[in-house]
């Protein structure tokens, strides 16, 4: 499962994640930019990160995130995750529309959650596939 996991991961790569994680990347150097939402700059950075390399990873909860992570993300959501959310999405379209990138088209869909709510949220490393998440 390791060698596929590597070998999307690299095709995703090309094709759409190095794309997406320029947008968390700027995300990221405007929260920096703006001081008080380094926060916010730093959760964009570890999204980057999973956007690069999605396959094998994945995303939970974590257990210490309470009402102030829910207030940052509607900030969040407000002045960056909807259009990385709209990125994610317009990046699915060309996908879907080739049939060899049917699977990274839903990898982009899968994404749109965390790129709308990034606080209070961890990427770990899964042992299932793709399909099991």
């Amino acid at each position: 499962m390791k060698l596929v996991n590597l070998l999307l991961n690299i095709l995703w790569l090309f094709f759409c994640g190095i794309w997406m994680a320029i947008g968390y990347l700027i995300a990221a150097l405007i929260c920096f930019i703006l001081i008080i939402t380094i926060p916010f700059g730093i959760a964009s950075l570890r999204i980057a990160g999973f956007v690069l390399w999605p396959f094998g990873r994945t995303t939970v909860e974590r257990p210490d995130a309470g009402a102030g992570s829910f207030i940052a993300n509607v900030i969040w959501v407000i002045f960056a995750g909807w259009w990385l959310a709209l990125g994610h999405l317009i990046t699915s379209i060309p996908l879907f529309l080739s049939i060899i990138g049917i699977p990274f088209g839903w990898a982009n869909l899968k994404l749109i959650p965390i790129s709308l709510m990034p606080l209070g949220r961890e990427v770990v490393q899964t042992d299932q596939g793709f399909a099991g998440r």
